[in-house]
């Protein structure tokens, strides 16, 4: 299967297929006589994989860990949950982060509504936060 055919079948770009060439998560196809990628079908299956791994928050280089782990062993289970459970502390801590940044955002934009006797922003002041004497 060439490149583009691959890239239309799993939803990525054809540069991510190279990308994930180069980071090795995906192994260099044989090439035709032509010189193309010859990718095999069950790469379909490894990219799928690879982008829903993505979704869930998992990094390419936790992506590349289950992947690893993936092809077997007695443990693969349990080192699974664990990157699992380390992504799932990490997004809650984000989730918290965005919602501090949510909060303050409302309260800029409320300072917006209040009346103004000169035609400065609170929002603006707020994010330029340099002495007046710099500006």
């Amino acid at each position: 299967m060439r490149t583009s055919e691959l890239a239309h079948q799993a939803g990525v770009n054809t540069e991510t297929l190279r990308y994930y060439e180069r980071r090795g998560l995906l192994t260099e196809p044989p090439r035709t006589p032509g010189g193309y990628r010859d990718y095999p079908a069950a790469t379909v299956d490894l990219l799928r994989f690879i982008k829903r791994a993505q979704e869930l928050g998992f990094t390419l280089d936790e992506v590349e860990e289950l992947l690893h782990l993936d092809t077997g062993g007695p443990d693969r289970c349990d080192a699974a949950r664990a990157l699992a459970e380390h992504r799932r502390v990490d997004l809650e801590q984000r989730i918290r982060d965005l919602q501090r940044m949510h909060d303050s955002l409302a309260d800029l934009v409320a300072t917006c509504e209040l009346p103004r006797a000169d035609r400065s922003c609170a929002l603006l002041d707020v994010i330029d936060h340099r002495p007046e004497a710099t500006r």
